[in-house]
Parts: C-alpha cells; structure tokens; sequence
C-alpha cells in the first residue's frame, strides 16, 4: 500500500481555484452532502469516490469523504470553499463496502456523513495514515527453555511458567502475546519472568506484509464431524460461489462453532477470507483461541474493547489480506476485505447486533445485503434464532439447517419449573435449590447461578417514609452498588454516595429492596465458604484482561459457583457446569415491548444450554412465582420450534414484525411539551402522504425521562416495505426543515426497531 501524504494543502501555500466540484459527506447530523472546490494543483482524474478529504467546516477542520466528481454545484462557484487537502491515493474503503455503506444510508435514512464515520476506524477519521502496522512481537521457546522443561525439579514450584513453556513448545513459529492470553493468569508477568530467566524471547517479523505465521496453539486433530454437522458442512461448502443464506439452527452444545471452523478452513483453502461476526466482547475470547487453535495467520480482532491504534492495525490487517479471518462485533461489518469468501453471523438472534444510538444499523441484516452484494454465502447461527429469521427459512428466502444433537452424544438437560410461592427463601434462593447446589458441589462439579440484574439491589427504601433511591435525571430507581457505596443509575450512569439517612424524614432505617448478582454473591459466600467463587458481570469484567482471568479460573476449576448476567450466558463452554439455576424469571415474563416473550425465551434456553455440556449430564431449575406461565410451559414440554411457531402464529394476527414493518420516530427535549409539539407536527406533515401506513401516537416513551429529558414516541407501521420507505423519503426532508425552526429538540429515526422504549 501506498503511504498517503496530502496532494495539495492549502497549508503548503495553494491559492484556491476553479474546476471540478468535489461532493463530500462530512460527519454531521445533517441529510446532505457539502461541495467543495478542489485544492489547486490535484488532478480531478485521479479522484475516486471513498477518498478522505480534509475540508474546513464551519470554523473547524472536518475529515470528509469524497462521494463524487461532479462539473456543477447549485452554489456560486465563487461562494464555494476550497479543501485543504486529499489524505488517501486510493480510496481507503473497497468498492463493496463502499456499496453497503450508501444501501445502508438509504434503508436506515440517516446522514451520509455519519454512515461513513461508523465504518472507519476512529484515528482514519482523524486523518491518520493509512499505513500497514508493524506486526506484534511473536514469542517463543529458547533452547535454555527446553532444557528447563526437561528437568521436573527446576520447574516444580512453577507450575504456570511450566504450563506457558509447555505451549511455547508446541508453537513451532512462536505465538503472539494475544495468543497467550487464555493459556494463563496473568500472561504478560509470566512471560517477563521467562524472559528474564532466558527461556523465551521475542522476534520481531521482518516484513509486516509477509510476516511470520504462527502454528496452531496446540497441534490436536479436529474432533469427528457427527452425520449432522458434515450435511450442513456439505451444503454449504457447495454454495461458496454464489450467495445463499444459511439459517444455522442448532441446540446449544451441537458443534455450531466446528462447522464454522471447517467452512472458514474451505474458504482460505480458495484464497479468500471470512468475516465471522459476534455480538459481545464476552464471546470473542472463547471464539478467538478455539479460531487460533485451527487456523493459520494472523487474526484480525476488532471490539470496543480495543484502544484506537489496536483497531486500526486490525482494520488495515484485514484490508490488506494480511489477516485471513476477521472476527468482529457489530461494526465489523463494514470491515473491508481484500477477497472476501464468507459471512458468519453468530448468535444471530442477539440484540446486541443492532445499534442503538447515532447509525441505528442492525449488522446482522447488513450481512446479509453485503453478501449478496459480494455474491457469497451467508450462515446465521443461533439455538434459537430471531423470530423474523425463522419467518425467513420458512418463506424460503433463507434455507434452514439443523443440528438437533449435542456433539459427544450428551443429551439436552431437562428444565424443572420450581414454584417458589409461599416458599421461605434465603437472599432470593430457595431450599430446593439450595439442596441442589449443596448435592453438586459435593460431587466436585460446578454449578452456575444466573440474575440478568447486575448491584447489590435495585433499590434502597426507606422503611418510615417509603423514600425509594431516585435517580434525579430518569424515571428509574438507582441501584445500591454497595461493594462501592454508591448509588447508580443503570440508565444515565449518574452515581452518588449512599445516603445514610432518608433524605426525607431523617431515618436510618434504610433497606435494600430486591436482589443483583452482588448480593448474591454476599449470600454465597455466607453459604458456600470453601467454594470459589466466579461473578461475571458488567461490573466485575470492566478492567481489561478480567474476563480472561475469570474464565480461565473456572476452566481450571478454581472457580466452582458461577454467578452472572447475560455476559455469562452466552456462548461459553464450561464443561463442567451440571446445574444452571435462574434465579428470577419472572422479570422477563411480561414486559411493554412484544417481543419481550420471545426475548425471555431465547435467553432462558441460552442459559440452559449451559448445563450438562461434557460426560456428566446436566439440570436446570428455574425459579418463578408463575409457574403456569404459558410461555415457560411450551419451552419445557415442545421446545423453541414449537414457540417460534406460537409466536409467529401471534404476530402475524396482530400484524407485528415481520408481518409488518415499522420506523420509530423518537423525539427528546428538556421540556416534555417541545417534544411532544415536534412529534404532533411531524404526524400533522405525515397524515397527507401517509397511504398504506398506519400512525400511531405520538405518545411518552415507556421510560419518559432519561439524562434530563423528556422523549415520546411516534411509530409507523406498514404492511409493504416499499411503502414504508417511499414514505420516509419524502418526509425525512420536511422533518428536517421542521427542526431548523426548533432546535431544541433531538430526534432520531429508528428503521425495524428492535426496542420500543
């Protein structure tokens, strides 16, 4: 790749001048492009559209990027502004995601502008080089090391150095320090203490380009494919030359990930690279070392967790070609590929994989129109896949595959429903629980707790007055984090010491009310003294690496009761886990949105699979106090099939998604009326052209005040897409010269809204 090195720049001394017009979508909430005159000296033939441009903005220096060369502007040529400089030779972006990125503007209706900036990574928006990393360090064994392994005594009061050499020794090529990572706590003081001692070192690949490519973490044969997985295998490896969807529905514990691993090791077979998204940075460690177990070359990595220069090197990785796999949440889906050869969307059902603020997107639908762009397959998997993605398979528009056995010939574990009215309960458990977790532990295996409510409790109350912890900027109560002695808001992130009296009435009978995965950890440790412990949630996975020491604790069998929010539900494998409890269900059954049931469904089925995933078998007990509770009863006794069905069946008489699709108009002010006036004008603008669509509304949000302001909904249902959209282009621009005459209002356009709140 070419370094890239400004043009022309008016820095340089360019006086500006006439010619072609360059349009240029800048970052900004606005629906338009900007036209700009280009810097004196630059050869319009040599202009493509994907280029970055550095534009003045206002009275600031913006990076935009080039859309077009056009030879007229509706402006005065006169009037028009100069760019100061062009930052690429070549367009940073490849032609398809070039592609995807103005569909995606299109559907989602939102500004060019911003569409651009979510695919980039932050330091190319700033205007960094383009310029291929400089590959990390690669580690290995020195011949010091394998003599130290052969001598038992030297190596005896060291069993983490000796477990680190053991795998520096398999890694024939050396392994990166992100490779080593899952092997031990606490990688990096493990290998500075080899080193020092002289029994490993560091090279450094000499050309980054052609770097050196570490062997597999450890040469172990893959595992025997089942009948079920080699027909999924086989059908999907005959459409690697054209675009299909592959609807991959299979019990938790059925080998989704090997099929994956055996469809990317066909595709880098034909020279080409697979994009594998994941919908939380919970998933990627597990997925990242089973990927660095199998395939060859460096991986590209690319989350939120990441500091800015990681991404962009892993950005460029893939761009390059260098990085043969790219594994990726959400906005991995723009990432651009030299040869792309296959999507795979994991977990696809998940939330997570939509957007919810500023580019409203959903990657996993991206994936699919980026396939077919590209003309290459596309597998969502899932153990219980979206209902739309079901509706999908069923209209043939996706093809469904199955995997309907547990790899190993395990069996599925059986969920008990536990009727926990009228029962005495100790911090949320009940007896019968109790004795189960006391039965299981005995026997030396694990037993994982899971309570999708992260604190100590969601309340503090006042026991004279009835003063509850409110948050002062939303309609939300703030949780005791009492590790912290703080109260936080789980919706603002506004936090505050905890009160010691009532602020009312001066009491200091103060109580917290319900029950988070910090209290039950409390209650555990009280029950369970001589158990390790593992809580994996939000706030206990925050700083870096801690994830990966807590799992690798409960892989070791340091950590034997689990305990944890959806971080800890999904995707991971822990062998040894025989008994899942939910603690609460009940805060799932009924909910305002609905798809609150099929929500509920997906992650009580996620957290079961959990159990019984080696040789032992497993069980999982949910309590509740609506044990009749139809859902639950068709998950225990049919399965998810079966309420897929169900649900399906419910939507398409109510005339919900997907018999019907839906763009939310959110609007937020500090003044709930402001709100509510733009939304009634918006509807007012709407009502004329509104034919085929049905408005409904405006109305409060469900939470109506969140950070100080005040939201209301309007939403818009259709029965025909193409309605649905034909609509919202013609009334984005009215919306838009409505918000010029009240600026006080924030609005935003969500396109199949996943969340209604």
């Amino acid at each position: 790749m070419k370094v890239c090195v400004p043009a022309c720049s008016v820095v340089d001394g360019c006086a500006a001048g006439s010619g072609p017009i360059l349009r240029i979508a800048v970052p900004s909430p606005l629906y338009k492009t900007f036209d700009y005159l280009p810097p004196l000296g630059c050869d319009p033939t040599l202009l493509q559209p994907g280029m970055r441009v550095r534009v003045p903005f206002g009275r600031q220096n913006r990076v935009g990027f080039l859309i077009e060369v056009g030879g007229e502007s509706e402006i005065n040529p006169a009037a028009l502004r100069q760019a100061l400089a062009i930052l690429d030779y070549d367009p940073i972006l490849p032609v398809d995601v070039l592609a995807l990125i103005q569909w995606a503007q299109r559907y989602y209706h939102h500004p060019l502008g911003e569409v651009f900036a979510t695919a980039l990574p932050v330091l190319l928006r700033q205007g960094e080089p383009a310029l291929l990393p400089t590959l990390s360090p690669l580690w290995r064994i020195t011949s010091a090391g394998q003599s130290a392994l052969t001598d038992t005594a030297t190596l005896r009061r060291a069993p983490t150095q000796r477990l680190l050499l053991d795998h520096l020794a398999s890694c024939s090529g050396g392994a990166e320090s992100e490779d080593l990572r899952p092997v031990v706590r606490n990688s990096a003081a493990t290998l500075r203490a080899l080193r020092d001692k002289g029994w490993v070192e560091a090279v450094t690949p000499v050309d980054p380009a052609h770097p050196v490519v570490s062997s597999a973490l450890v040469s172990l044969p893959p595992p025997v494919l089942n009948p079920a997985q080699a027909e999924v295998i086989t059908t999907v490896s005959a459409a690697l030359d054209r675009f299909q969807v592959f609807l991959l529905e299979g019990v938790t514990g059925s080998g989704k990930t090997e099929v994956y691993l055996r469809l990317i090791e066909a595709v880098l077979a034909r020279g080409r690279q697979a994009l594998v998204l994941t919908p939380e940075i919970g998933l990627t460690p597990q997925l990242l070392a089973r990927f660095r177990e199998r395939l060859p070359g460096p991986l590209a990595v690319l989350h939120s967790g990441l500091n800015d220069r990681e991404r962009l090197n892993a950005w460029l990785l893939a761009r390059a070609g260098t990085a043969k796999v790219v594994l990726g949440t959400r906005s991995a889906v723009f990432a651009p590929l030299r040869a792309p050869g296959i999507l795979i969307v994991d977990e696809e059902h998940d939330a997570s994989f939509k957007q919810q603020q500023g580019f409203r997107y959903h990657a996993r639908d991206l994936a699919v129109i980026r396939g077919h762009q590209l003309g290459i397959p596309v597998v969502l998997g899932s153990a219980t896949p979206a209902l739309e993605s079901v509706q999908n398979a069923h209209s043939d528009r996706y093809q469904l595959l199955r995997l309907p056995d547990r790899v190993g010939g395990g069996a599925e574990p059986p969920i008990l429903i536990l009727d926990v009215r009228r029962q005495p309960m100790t911090e949320g458990l009940s007896q019968p629980l109790l004795e189960r977790m006391r039965s299981h532990l005995a026997r030396d295996e694990q037993v994982l707790l899971f309570l999708n409510r992260r604190g100590f409790a969601p309340v503090l109350f006042c026991h004279e007055c009835g003063w509850m912890s409110q948050c002062p900027h939303c309609d939300a109560r703030m949780t005791l984090h009492l590790r912290q002695r703080r109260l936080v808001c789980h919706h603002c992130g506004d936090s505050r010491p905890v009160d010691r009296t009532c602020p009312i009435c001066g009491s200091v009978d103060l109580r917290a009310v319900g029950h988070g995965t910090e209290r039950l950890e409390t209650a555990l440790h009280q029950e369970f003294s001589s158990v390790g412990i593992a809580r994996i949630d939000r706030d206990s996975t925050r700083r870096r690496g801690s994830l990966e020491t807590l799992l690798a604790d409960i892989h070791h069998g340091d950590r034997r009761l689990l305990i944890g929010t959806q971080i800890l539900a999904k995707g991971h494998h822990f062998p040894k886990v025989t008994l899942v409890g939910i603690v609460d269900v009940d805060q799932g059954l009924y909910g305002v949105d609905f798809r609150s049931s099929e929500r509920m469904a997906q992650l009580i089925l996620q957290v079961a699979g959990r159990a019984g995933r080696a040789e032992k078998p497993g069980i999982v007990v949910i309590q509740t106090h609506h044990p009749d509770h139809p859902l639950l009863r068709i998950l225990v006794s049919e399965g998810y099939p079966a309420f897929a069905t169900a649900a399906l069946a419910e939507r398409r008489a109510a005339l919900f998604p997907p018999f019907a699709h839906q763009a939310l108009l959110r609007a937020e002010a500090v003044d709930p009326e402001r709100a509510m006036g733009f939304l009634h004008t918006a509807r007012r603008l709407a009502e004329p052209m509104a034919e085929g669509l049905e408005l409904l509304g405006p109305a409060p949000a469900p939470m109506e005040r969140r950070a100080g302001r005040y939201r209301a909904h309007l939403l818009l249902q259709a029965a025909r897409r193409q309605d649905l959209h034909r609509f919202l282009n013609r009334w984005i621009a009215q919306l838009w010269a409505q918000q010029v005459t009240d600026r006080t209002v924030r609005w935003s356009l969500d396109v199949d809204p996943i969340e209604l709140y």
